[in-house]
């Protein structure tokens, strides 16, 4: 069994990725900016009347995994995916990027999850993710040596919703601990942390988790607080390392012992924001692993970021590790 950097848990999706104008969003009830489940006859529904589409493998975690991967790093994914065309898609896809992937697929239904995601000339996206597959990750999926063998474990807050995630994520994480490693997570979305508030502060206070990524929208949400240096503070008691990123802002990094502000790198055109909080986790999760000061894995998180936000689809184009050489972060 090899050493990972980073084993990233989370729901295996296939993106289909189209523009649209805010009138697209109000005339079919979608929610501007925000991650909605909604079931196979939505999902059936939205694909019939949006625009031309891209199609690529995502999933938060994924996207994560992928860019780890990216930046040279060894990386695996635990995620559900059906035997289907869709798939079949997500398996090579993210093989393909180097990412370690062999969680067993279902036989038959559900198929394989698909998210619907609108970009609006913003940049802006709205998520519409119908789950299938994934819904039935649970603990028989947690590949022991796996776990043992990667130095942070990572999920997405968007696997809390299916339950027996849950039971998969709880097994990891004393798999995790029990050999010495660390567990992080990503909050995900706002609307994630109003559905499961309680819980998330419970893995943050228990120790389950160590390391927490949230957006600043997130963080006021999760503490239900309107000051940014109010949420700062609590998370900084709750974990023992808080990364909130800040869009143009740049990103905040903090423990008990000292907190550290990282500039953005600047983007002339932002074609889609879909997978830059993924890609920043990735870029700092890979710095963490290779034992990198907590600057210059923000550095690496905003580099990833700037890049991917260049583009159409949370799956990079180009090369990290070219890019982080050429910045001088490698």
């Amino acid at each position: 069994m090899s050493d990972y950097d980073v084993l990233c848990i989370g729901n295996a999706i296939v993106d289909i990725i189209a523009r649209c104008d805010e009138a697209f969003l109000v005339e079919n009830d979608i929610i501007r900016g925000a991650m909605n489940l909604i079931d196979e006859e939505r999902a059936t529904f939205l694909y019939d009347n949006m625009g031309p589409a891209v199609e690529t493998s995502g999933g938060s975690a994924g996207n994560t995994a992928a860019g780890v991967a990216g930046f040279g790093g060894s990386a695996a994914f635990f995620g559900k995916v059906c035997n289907d065309q869709l798939g079949d898609i997500y398996r090579h896809d993210i093989r393909a990027q180097g990412v370690a992937f062999d969680t067993r697929p279902l036989e038959n239904r559900p198929p394989t999850a698909r998210s619907m995601i609108f970009v609006t000339p913003d940049g802006e996206r709205s998520m519409n993710t119908y789950l299938g597959a994934c819904v039935e990750l649970g603990p028989e999926d947690v590949e022991e040596e796996k776990v043992k063998a990667a130095k942070i474990s990572y999920f997405e807050g968007y696997l809390w919703d299916p339950p027996r995630a849950k039971e998969a994520i709880r097994k990891t994480a004393e798999i995790a601990h029990a050999a010495g490693q660390q567990m992080a997570m990503t909050l995900s979305d706002s609307f994630c942390v109003d559905r499961y508030r309680g819980e998330f502060l419970d893995l943050m206070r228990s120790g389950t988790v160590d390391i927490v990524f949230a957006n600043e929208h997130e963080l006021l949400s999760l503490y239900q607080t309107s000051s940014f240096d109010e949420g700062l503070a609590a998370i900084r008691a709750d974990c023992r390392l808080g990364v909130v990123t800040r869009s143009e802002h740049g990103s905040i990094v903090a423990t008990r012992e000292e907190t550290v502000a990282v500039n953005p790198v600047q983007v002339d055109d932002i074609v889609d924001s879909t997978g830059a909080g993924d890609l920043y986790a990735a870029g700092f999760l890979f710095g963490l692993a290779h034992g990198r000061s907590l600057t210059d894995c923000g550095r690496l998180g905003s580099l990833a970021a700037s890049k991917v936000i260049e583009q159409i689809g949370p799956r990079l184009q180009t090369s990290l590790k070219e890019a982080a050489v050429q910045a001088g972060l490698l």
